[in-house]
């Protein structure tokens, strides 16, 4: 099915190579920092997908532990969606989802972002419609590259932001804290939204 995808999208590709499109000039004339940009808001949204699949009862055992008055261990509980291990294992693996995505320019307003190619398990995204896909293969393959490279240099900072239950993650830690293209804002990023239907459970860690 995956392969079927790609060939539709191939075609696409074709297709923008014969558009004349008219680029943004504001989001060109710092197009590496715009890149780590839409990287940067993609790799967020994809840690946000990630942590709340995680359901908000769960709970977890962080740290040490102490006794109460009945000599009963009592251990310090958080959130799963909170606990700075389970972010850090989320982290580990969350640039394998950049090889998902490719850059595009949006047909009616010109911006510069990324698009994952599957909504969802062997479904296209029905946002390409909206969209030209830009060809070059070699960037679209550093995608993972650049997303590591955010992750290793700010790991500390995105785990903060989840372990503190950080409002607007994304604007915080892209704008404000890693100071990425400052100036750009990405006009059609999604709100961060905190809930989600899953399963209650508790399990536990240590950190």
């Amino acid at each position: 099915m995956r392969a079927v995808l790609f060939v539709g999208l191939f075609s696409m590709i074709l297709l923008a190579e014969s558009m004349d499109m008219e680029i943004d000039i504001n989001h060109v004339k710092c197009l590496d920092s715009i890149l780590y940009s839409t990287v940067c808001r993609a790799t967020m949204k994809e840690v946000d997908v990630e942590v709340l699949k995680d359901h908000p009862d769960v709970l977890v055992n962080v740290g040490g532990f102490r006794m109460d008055a009945q000599g009963n261990t009592v251990y310090k509980e958080v959130p799963l969606r909170q606990s700075e291990v389970h972010i850090s294992e989320i982290l580990d693996n969350i640039c394998e989802k950049m090889n998902d995505y490719v850059r595009v320019i949006g047909k009616y307003d010109n911006r510069l972002r990324l698009v994952n190619l599957l909504s969802s398990p062997s479904v296209m995204n029905p946002e390409l419609s909206d969209v030209e896909v830009i060809q070059d293969g070699d960037l679209n393959k550093s995608l993972p590259y650049y997303c590591g490279v955010i992750v290793g240099e700010y790991e500390d900072d995105i785990i903060s932001l989840y372990v503190n239950k950080e409002d607007n993650k994304t604007e915080r830690f892209c704008t404000n804290i890693s100071r990425i293209c400052e100036k750009y804002v990405d006009e059609n990023e999604d709100s961060e939204t905190d809930s989600i239907t899953e399963r209650p459970g508790h399990t536990n860690e240590e950190l």
